[in-house]
């Protein structure tokens, strides 16, 4: 399923090692082996750094980037055991991992004194403290090496600069070869959304329609997730983060599906909401047809010139007309805005950062607190919704327990914005049946 080329991954240290200053070493873990139960691991996901950096899905692995007075990729790998393959399957080695992931150099991941002899000759470190438990050792090791000999050099401590900041920038805008992998997962998701639209009845329950909607997922290819899917009835959509996905469909309910595939590391990030009997009741209606408009108006903003904060102003505004519309908020915009009076109704942002993490890297605000200019290649969600839990019927009693979130996942490109879950149904007549 791998799509990108080890070229693509080297020409992305190169932008990097552009970026970093001479005399300095950048350091990524890969992610590790966790237990799930006694001898039983979870499924295996690379870091999404690493993977970004490197390409490289095997665990226990760590980079390198020297940048002094040449630049050098350097990986440190699981030692090639094939008697132990049989058990846990291929690897790459140190002997071959320079030709195939294009290294300069490759080490064993347990010489441990190569890593520090590098580390340690170097006067910046680019490293994130905390990301590694195995990297946190071993520059601590490091240091407490250098401190006996500091005094006797004249040389400092090496400084540690966390280099989320270049790489971050580096993932926010996105190759045309990662808008097409991300285009694979979203149509992917659509499968499965169909399906679960087509074939959701009242008597289910919220897990055998995630088992239609996964199955989709997996058919078309996808071995995983790109985070556990939200399949959530009734009062269980007020719930923004609702993953036990066991009750039981009931006649007059809605249901909200939030999922999204993942292909090549690349997640989607969809939601629709439809009733389940497949006929909105009026209030159900009146509702998602606030919620839709809210979806549409956003998706207009996310075009140059605009920031990360207009389509979440734009869908706050139209949210609040609709619900002073229907009499259930009644105080001027401004004064619903200063005072939050919406909150209780929609309560969180309307936009993320969408690719190899579902919540992805890039900043939204600079030092000076501006917003993120949209700029041509960023991903990101549209994702307003409104819900009449507990805090909204404290309000109005009329609409409660009604949960409806409508997202999609769009491309800031130059002719506008562009709509990558578009054929995801989302019309009020789409969504019954």
């Amino acid at each position: 399923m791998k799509i990108l080329d080890q070229k693509q991954y080297q020409n992305r240290r190169n932008i990097l090692f552009q970026n970093m200053e001479e005399n300095s070493v950048l350091l990524v873990g890969g992610e590790t082996e966790k237990v799930r139960n006694n001898d039983v691991n979870f499924d295996f996901r690379q870091d999404s750094i690493f993977w970004y950096l490197t390409g490289i899905e095997e665990a226990d692995a760590l980079m390198m980037m020297l940048k002094k007075d040449s630049e050098k990729y350097i990986l440190f790998l699981q030692e090639k055991k094939i008697e132990e393959e049989v058990w846990t399957g291929y690897k790459i080695g140190n002997e071959k991992a320079k030709s195939f992931y294009l290294a300069n150099d490759s080490y064993k991941n347990d010489e441990t004194e190569r890593f520090i002899e590098i580390l340690l000759s170097c006067e910046k470190i680019y490293y994130n403290l905390g990301s590694s438990e195995k990297i946190d050792k071993l520059i601590i090791e490091g240091l407490e090496q250098f401190k006996k000999i500091k005094s006797r050099i004249g040389i400092p401590n090496p400084m540690i600069i966390d280099p989320s900041v270049l790489i971050d920038r580096m993932r926010l805008k996105k190759s045309n070869e990662e808008i097409n992998i991300l285009q694979k997962a979203i149509d992917i998701t659509s499968n499965g959304f169909r399906e679960a639209i087509k074939k959701t009845s009242i008597g289910l329950f919220e897990y055998e329609v995630q088992e239609i909607l996964e199955k989709e997922f997996r058919m078309s290819g996808a071995k995983r997730n790109g985070y556990p899917s939200i399949v959530a009835s009734g009062r269980n959509a007020c719930i923004l983060h609702y993953v036990s996905n066991n009750k039981q469909l009931e006649d007059k309910d809605l249901i909200l599906i939030d999922a999204g595939s993942e292909w090549d590391y690349y997640s989607a990030d969809i939601t629709r909401t439809w009733p389940v009997n497949g006929t909105f009741t009026s209030e159900q209606k009146d509702i998602y047809e606030i919620v839709l408009q809210a979806n549409i108006d956003a998706i207009n903003e996310c075009k140059l010139g605009n920031s990360i904060n207009d389509p979440h102003i734009k869908a706050l505004k139209t949210l609040i007309q609709g619900l002073k519309h229907l009499g259930i908020l009644k105080e001027s915009l401004d004064e619903i805005i200063e005072k939050r009076l919406y909150f209780p109704f929609y309560m969180h942002s309307t936009s993320h950062w969408l690719g190899l993490d579902v919540h992805d890297a890039g900043s939204y605000r600079d030092a000076e607190e501006n917003y993120t200019k949209f700029e041509e290649g960023m991903i990101l969600t549209i994702e307003p919704g409104l819900y009449f839990g507990d805090m909204a019927q404290k309000i109005t009693k009329k609409y409660s327990n009604i949960g409806i979130r409508i997202e999609d996942n769009i491309l800031i490109d130059a002719s506008g914005p562009k709509n990558l879950s578009a054929n995801i149904p989302k019309d009020i007549n789409d969504m019954e049946r």
